[in-house]
């Protein structure tokens, strides 16, 4: 009796984010290294129009084949860049992004989540959409992230999702407890029970998708000095700091609140697995300090895996050949990993 063939890997899902940014040069590129770079094959949710122009513009040999089932896109992706067809209501100019084309982003990161969803893929790859355009056409949740946790509660019923960001690199993991809110707004968000739900959700994901068996999480202070006790703030001593003691008596290992100032340098970053910042700065300048080309977006709480680069959609540079898939390759390999 011959022996059972292994199974075959799902294909990823790629959302081409917004047309007019860097998105398509990002997923043209890697394609082009597909091999060099040991790629998992890939399925795009997008515009082919826009990717046949796009590579033209970039000079870049890209076949692209359109499919109707994204696991297809198995069998098609060593000779072409297989899509799934997203169309856009019009033509696309590289750096001039149009709210009119809005629909098609937000229904090509609709289907991907579907497709993972449902089985056709294995884990979903976004590239960067720009909110302010996405706004102008009415969209009404505050980002990329929250987007995701409304579509997975509305695919996978009686699932509640609460999804968490975390940045991630070779060198740095963090995780912004708030996110896409003013400055202002950040004390009074803190409570318990998000530090709680927070800090268990990385830790799970630490375990489950990092193979992590005893992760070390550290926690940074609001203020100053984490608050030079109660000096320079109260919210370290009086909410940060006992979350903090309740959630080592669950006996998870968990230190802080630190200092912020003193938490990212190489000796610090020794000591934990993953940091959890108070707020969308304090999180993200230290790893796109460390990581520019190469940090990946995870998000974490979420029904499926989905990653993405931790840039923007940069409009300054779309089509001209300097956009770096650094950041966008390595989404694509951890989406792999942990898939």
């Amino acid at each position: 009796m011959a022996p059972a063939a292994p199974p075959r890997l799902s294909p990823l899902a790629v959302t081409m984010g917004d047309p007019a940014g860097i998105g398509p040069d990002i997923i043209l590129a890697s394609w082009a290294q597909r091999t060099t770079r040991a790629l998992s094959p890939f399925v795009v949710f997008g515009a082919p129009e826009v990717l046949t122009q796009r590579a033209r513009q970039l000079g870049l040999i890209v076949p692209i084949v359109k499919i109707t089932r994204a696991l297809e896109a198995v069998d098609v992706f060593a000779s072409g860049l297989p899509v799934m067809a997203i169309d856009v209501a019009e033509s696309v100019m590289a750096g001039k992004p149009s709210p009119v084309n809005a629909g098609a982003v937000i229904a090509a990161i609709e289907a991907a989540v579907a497709s993972v969803v449902s089985g056709q893929t294995s884990a979903v790859v976004t590239a960067p959409i720009a909110k302010s355009v996405l706004y102008q056409s009415g969209f009404e949740h505050p980002g990329h992230t929250e987007f995701l946790g409304v579509l997975a509660e509305r695919l996978v019923p009686g699932r509640s999702a609460r999804p968490v960001m975390m940045l991630a690199s070779d060198d740095l993991r963090v995780v912004p407890l708030t996110i896409h809110i003013p400055l202002s707004a950040v004390p009074a968000a803190i409570t318990r029970p998000l530090i709680f739900e927070t800090v268990r959700t990385t830790w799970r994901s630490l375990v489950d998708d990092f193979g992590i068996t005893s992760p070390r999480l550290a926690v940074a202070g609001l203020n100053p000095h984490a608050g030079e006790a109660g000096a320079l703030g109260r919210e370290d001593i009086e909410i940060i700091g006992p979350a903090i003691e309740e959630l080592r008596a669950e006996g998870l290992a968990v230190t802080g609140p630190h200092s912020a100032d003193t938490l990212f340098h190489a000796a610090a970053r020794k000591t934990y697995d993953a940091v959890v910042c108070m707020y969308h700065d304090q999180a993200l300048i230290p790893i796109k300090t460390l990581a520019f080309d190469s940090g990946v977006n995870v998000t974490l709480g979420l029904p499926f895996v989905r990653t993405s680069p931790d840039h923007g959609t940069a409009f300054d540079i779309a089509g001209s050949g300097r956009a770096n898939p650094e950041s966008f390759i390595a989404s694509l390999k951890l989406a792999a990993s942990i898939a």
